[in-house]
Order: C-alpha cells, then structure tokens, then sequence
C-alpha cells in the first residue's frame, strides 16, 4: 500500500532553488524533487500572500497560473481540470489575500539543464495573517534542522544516511541530505540561515507596518521634507506613498511614487532598493506593469 506523503514546509528561496528530481519507479510510485538542504517533496504546504491570478484557459475549462510570496520569495501555482477542488477554490479569490495551500510538485525543463519548480495544489483556502505568520514560525524551525543536518554531514569524512540517523535526524531527511550532497556540492549555508533570520524579523511588528498603516496622509506629505533624514522610516514613508496614490483601487502609479518620493528626498536609486524590499517582504505587488499596491 502506498502511503501518503508528508507535506513538508519549505521557504521559497529553498523551493526555487531545487534542481534535482528524482523519478518513482512504478506506475504508482511518487517522485521527489530534492531541495539544497535536502527536503525530498511530493507534497508541500506552503501558506503566503496570494498576489496575482490569472486564467490562462478557458470558461469551460479554466488553468489558474497564481503567484504566492513569502517572506523569502513567490511561488508559482498552476491548477486545471485535474485539480477541480483547488481550482473551483482559486476561481474565488480576489487578490491579495492570504491563503493555505497543500499540493505537489511540479518541474518543467524547456531544455538541458534548465528547469522550473511549480505547485499544482490540491486544496487551497483563505486564511488570516496569524496563520501565515506561524507557518514562517514552523517553516524557521524546519529549515533550521536541515541546515544542522547538512552542517552535520559535510563535517563528516564519510557522510551517510545511517550516520545522520543515529545524530537524531529522521531517516527522510537524512536520505535527502546524501542526495542533495552528491547533486549540488558546496551549499551556501549562510544564505539560508539569513533567510531564516530575515523571515523571524518579519514577525516582528515593527516591521509588519505595511499591514497595519493607516494614518491619514496628504497626496504629497510635505512634513517629511523637513524630517533629519536619519528619523525616518523610508520604508514606511513609501508605504504611505503606495497607499495615498492608490486614487483607483487598481495601484499607485509607479511615476507618482518617484515624483513623491523625490520631494522626501529619496533617491531613485534608493527607492529602488526600498521598493525590492517592500515586494521581498510580501507588503506590496505590482497588480499591473507601472502600478504598485499594498497588499
């Protein structure tokens, strides 16, 4: 009997950067796409903000390609025929919102050595911001003890999967570890370990004010001209900007933004930056080319 697949929780930044899929043998038998840290997926849950959805297909029979973000980067989905219950469930939702998803892999490679990692979801639904933020808790925790245990096993002379059991490891992860050792090389274990650090800082409320600001601003505050250029929160400032030029519902033209970012004395090249961090941090989207919304 085929037993059903754990969902692991795996960030975005691990999940994209997966490249190693290894194919069941059987016409039944689950294939696993092998993350750097060693995360062997058939099925994942993954909870963010839902951002962008579109209809590829038909009214008859629809294909959903959407974009959830998290605190380290967006993942793909693509639901059709053959998922109806999380397509009738994404035929729903009105963006952003935040939303739950289980579902499984799925890689596309256009040609030799390239490929693309999706999710075809199986149940998708709404949800608050208290879960996403303990799905970041959760998600911490688990990418933490796959960076321990490739840490663990690059130390090692001989590194096996036997060896990681008897440190405490489960015998999943520590056979996706030996896998991923012998497909990637050299992992840059710093890299996850600050987007570890970067998505507990998320949970921080001073930095989850896109989700909370609301004061009321003028079109162009000029107040913030005359601020010590060090007491302002940049960040919020451009937040305030997304917000107040938001004239239609439909996002702060991007022009906008720049000339009122101008008059508080950011540069463009600063805004720039600013902006990448708000979109990498989940508190805004681009619903269209030139337009930039809060989320």
């Amino acid at each position: 009997m085929i037993t059903r697949e754990m969902a692991w929780r795996v960030f975005a930044a691990e999940f994209n950067a997966s490249r190693l899929e290894i194919k069941g043998e059987g016409d039944k038998a689950p294939s696993h796409l092998v993350t750097p840290l060693g995360a062997a997926i058939n099925r994942i849950f993954v909870v963010g903000v839902l951002t962008d959805i579109d209809n590829i297909g038909s009214e008859e029979e629809p294909m959903w390609r959407a974009r959830i973000q998290d605190p380290t980067g967006t993942f793909y989905l693509s639901s059709g025929q053959y998922q109806p219950e999380a397509t009738a469930a994404l035929s729903k939702i009105q963006p952003p919102k935040f939303v739950a998803v289980v579902g499984k892999t799925r890689t596309y490679s256009p040609e030799e050595g390239t490929m693309y990692v999706s999710i075809r979801p199986e149940k998708v639904r709404i949800v608050d911001a208290a879960v996403r933020d303990l799905w970041v808790l959760e998600t911490c925790k688990a990418t933490i003890k796959r960076i321990e245990a490739l840490k663990e096993a690059k130390e090692m002379s001989q590194p096996t999967a036997e060896a990681l059991v008897k440190l405490g490891f489960n015998q999943t992860l520590a056979d996706g570890v030996i896998k991923a050792m012998d497909h990637y090389g050299e992992v840059d274990l710093q890299r996850y370990k600050e987007s570890v650090i970067d998505s507990l800082k998320y949970l921080l409320p001073e930095t989850q004010g896109g989700l909370t600001v609301h004061e009321e601003v003028s079109d162009m505050p000029e107040e913030i001209e005359d601020e010590p250029e060090e007491s302002i929160d940049k960040e919020k400032v451009v937040l305030q900007f997304v917000e107040t030029l938001d004239k239609t519902g439909k996002g702060a033209p991007w022009d906008d933004i720049v000339k009122a970012a101008e008059k508080a004395n950011i540069a463009r090249d600063e805004l720039d930056e600013i902006t990448n961090s708000l979109l990498d941090k989940g508190l805004v989207y681009e619903p269209a080319l030139g337009r930039m919304k809060i989320i």
